[in-house]
C-alpha cells in the first residue's frame, strides 16, 4: 500500500539519517514495517518523552500515525505517507537523538551523539515472522451487525464499492455507534434472560438506524422480534415503513406517536435515545409501566431541574459558572433517574456508551429488572433509596422531578 514511496537508494557515503529514512521507505513499501520509535529528546524538548510511528489505514488510505508521548498526556497525529516521512526527516537529530525501526526481517538503529556524529546499525532478526498487517483505525473488527444487510443501503449507511458493500465514509461514526449500542443490548438480553418473542419499543426512532439494528440482531439470535419504532415526524415514519416494504421485513413497524401519550402495553425492551428533557422521564415511565425487563435511555437537553436549583453555599464558588451549573444539573437529573429506577427493582448503570469523538450525546442509562435473590435484596433497600432521593432534593432545593411525579401520580 506504500509502494509509491520507493526511491533510489542513497550512496554508501550519504549521511546516516538519509540511509535510515531510505530503509524506512523500503520497509513501508514492502509491507515489512512494524513500528518506529524515536527517543532521546533534545534538551529544549524535555516535555516530550518519545514518539511512536505506526503504519495504518484510515478510511481505506495508507497513513502514518504519530503517537507523541508527553509526561502528562498523549497526542496522536495522522499524516499522509510523504508528509509523515518529511516530518520524520525534520525530527531526526533535531528533536530526537535516537530512532529504532522494527521490521519483519531486521532492526535498524539510528543515533546522533551530543557532538552531532551520526551512526547507523542494522541487525538481522532470526526466524522473522511475517510482518503483521497495519494496525489500522479501519482494521477488521468483530461487529454484531452484518454490513451486507440490504437495509443499510436503503438507509444510506452503505454503498457498493467494486461490487462489495462498504460504509459511506460520512457514516462511519454512526455505524460504530449503532454497533456499540447493539453490544450493550446483547449483554443486557443475556442478563435479563430474555427468550423469544422479544417485544421492543423504540421511542423517538428517527430514521430508524437503531430500530432496524435491534430487529436485525434479535432476529439473528432467533428471538422472534416484535419491534415498533415510534416517531413524531410523519416523513420519517413513512420512510422507514417504505424500507420495510421494500425489503419484505416482518416483525418490525413504525408508528407516528408521542411517548407522552402512548398507551401502555407489555414490553420486554424499552429504548429512548436522545429524548429531550422530560420526554426521557416519560419514556422511562412507559418502560416501567409496561413491565420492560430492559430499559435503555440516552438522555439529553436537561432543563427541568436547573431553574429549581438553590445552590448550597459550599458549591456556589464552583457553580457560579454557567457551564458548571449545567453539568451539575445534568448529573443530578440522571442520578435521580437512576435511583428511581433502582427503587422500582432495576439494576441500573449510568455510563458513557460511545466516545465523545463520535457523539456529544454519549451517556447511557441502562436498567435491567432484577430477579430472585437480587430482586429481594433491592426491594429491601427501597426505603434507603427513597431517603437518598429525598436528601438530594433537599440539598439542592428541588421541588419536583418528572419521573418521580409520574410514579406517584394516579394511573390516569
Amino acid at each position: 500500500m506504500f509502494t509509491s514511496l520507493i526511491t533510489p537508494p542513497p550512496a554508501a557515503t550519504a549521511p546516516a539519517h538519509e540511509r535510515f529514512l531510505h530503509l524506512v521507505r523500503l520497509a513501508l513499501a514492502s509491507g515489512q514495517f512494524g513500528k518506529l520509535l524515536l527517543s532521546g529528546p533534545v534538551a529544549d524538548d524535555q516535555d516530550v518523552e518519545r514518539l511512536t510511528v505506526r503504519a495504518i489505514e484510515l478510511r481505506g488510505e495508507p497513513c502514518l500515525s504519530f503517537l507523541w508521548r508527553h509526561r502528562t498526556k498523549d497526542i496522536t497525529k495522522n499524516h499522509a505517507p510523504e508528509a509523515g516521512l518529511a516530518e520524520l526527516a525534520a525530527l531526526l537529530g533535531a528533536r530526537f537523538r535516537n530512532a529504532h525501526l522494527h521490521t519483519a526481517a531486521e532492526e535498524v538503529q539510528f543515533a546522533v551523539s551530543r557532538k552531532g556524529r551520526e551512526t547507523l546499525r542494522v541487525t538481522r532478526v532470526e526466524a522473522a515472522a511475517e510482518a503483521p498487517a497495519p494496525a489500522a483505525h479501519d482494521k477488521a473488527k468483530h461487529r454484531p451487525l452484518e454490513m451486507a444487510h440490504p437495509v443499510w443501503a436503503a438507509l444510506g449507511l452503505t454503498h457498493l464499492v467494486k461490487g462489495e458493500p462498504a460504509l459511506v465514509p460520512a457514516m462511519a461514526r454512526k455505524w460504530k455507534q449503532i454497533n456499540r449500542f447493539v453490544e450493550i443490548l446483547s449483554a443486557a438480553v443475556d442478563e435479563a434472560g430474555l427468550t423469544g418473542p422479544v417485544r421492543v419499543a423504540d421511542f423517538g426512532s428517527g430514521k430508524g438506524y437503531l430500530t432496524f439494528a435491534v430487529h436485525d440482531w434479535l432476529q439473528a439470535q432467533g428471538l422472534a422480534p416484535r419491534v415498533t419504532g415510534i416517531e413524531l415526524r410523519d416523513d420519517m415514519v413513512r420512510l422507514c415503513n417504505a424500507v420495510i416494504e421494500g425489503e419484505h421485513l416482518s416483525g418490525i413497524r413504525f408508528d407516528q406517536g408521542d411517548v407522552r401519550t402512548q398507551a401502555v402495553q407489555p414490553l420486554d425492551v424499552m429504548i429512548a435515545l436522545h429524548a429531550c428533557d422530560i420526554a426521557t422521564d416519560h419514556a422511562l415511565h412507559v418502560g416501567l409501566q409496561s413491565g420492560a425487563r430492559i430499559i435503555m435511555s440516552s438522555p439529553c437537553c436537561h432543563k427541568e431541574l436547573r431553574p429549581q436549583m438553590t445552590l448550597p453555599a459550599v458549591l456556589r464558588p464552583m457553580l457560579q459558572h454557567g457551564i458548571h451549573l449545567g453539568q451539575e444539573a445534568e448529573m443530578v437529573t440522571d442520578s435521580l433517574r437512576a435511583l428511581l429506577l433502582e427503587s422500582q427493582g432495576y439494576r441500573t448503570q449510568v455510563f458513557e456508551f460511545i466516545a465523545l469523538e463520535h457523539t456529544s450525546k454519549n451517556k447511557m442509562i441502562l436498567a435491567v429488572k432484577t430477579q430472585g435473590p437480587a430482586a429481594e435484596a433491592l426491594a429491601a433497600r427501597r426505603p434507603e433509596l427513597l431517603a437518598q432521593i429525598a436528601e438530594i432534593k433537599r440539598f439542592y432545593g428541588l421541588r419536583e422531578q418528572r419521573l418521580e411525579q409520574l410514579l406517584v401520580a394516579p394511573a390516569a
